[in-house]
C-alpha cells in the first residue's frame, strides 16, 4: 500500500490543478487547435498554454504541428491522457448526482 501512495498523490496533484480537469473533458472529443479550447473555457491563453505544456511534460497530452500555411497545431490526448477518460466521466456522473450550484453561479 505505501509504494501506491506517492503515485496517488502525484496523480492527485495533477488532476487537482485548476483547469487541468476541464482540458482534459475538452480534449476527450478528439484534436483540437488553442483557439477552439480557449474559447471553450474561460480561461486565459497564458494558463492554458501553461496547463497544455504541463500536460505535454506528462505525456497526457500531444502537441502536433502542420506545415500548412499558416502553421496549424492541434492538441490531442495520447492513450496515457485517453486512460483518465473513464475517472473523467465518473466524476461527471458525480457532479450531476451529488453537486448544486448557488442559484447565482447557473
Amino acid at each position: 500500500m505505501n509504494s501506491l501512495c506517492p503515485r496517488f498523490e502525484k496523480g492527485m496533484q495533477l488532476l487537482g490543478r485548476r483547469w487541468t480537469g476541464l482540458i482534459i473533458h475538452q480534449l476527450l472529443p478528439g484534436p483540437q487547435r488553442f483557439c477552439t479550447i480557449e474559447s471553450a473555457l474561460p480561461i486565459s491563453a497564458k494558463l492554458l498554454s501553461e496547463r497544455l505544456k504541463e500536460l505535454e511534460q506528462e505525456n497526457i497530452v500531444r502537441r502536433d504541428v502542420y506545415p500548412d500555411t499558416p502553421v496549424r497545431i492541434e492538441y490531442s490526448l495520447t492513450a496515457k491522457g485517453l486512460a483518465l477518460q473513464t475517472v473523467i466521466h465518473e466524476i461527471e456522473k458525480w457532479s450531476s448526482e451529488w453537486i448544486e450550484l448557488d442559484e447565482e453561479t447557473d
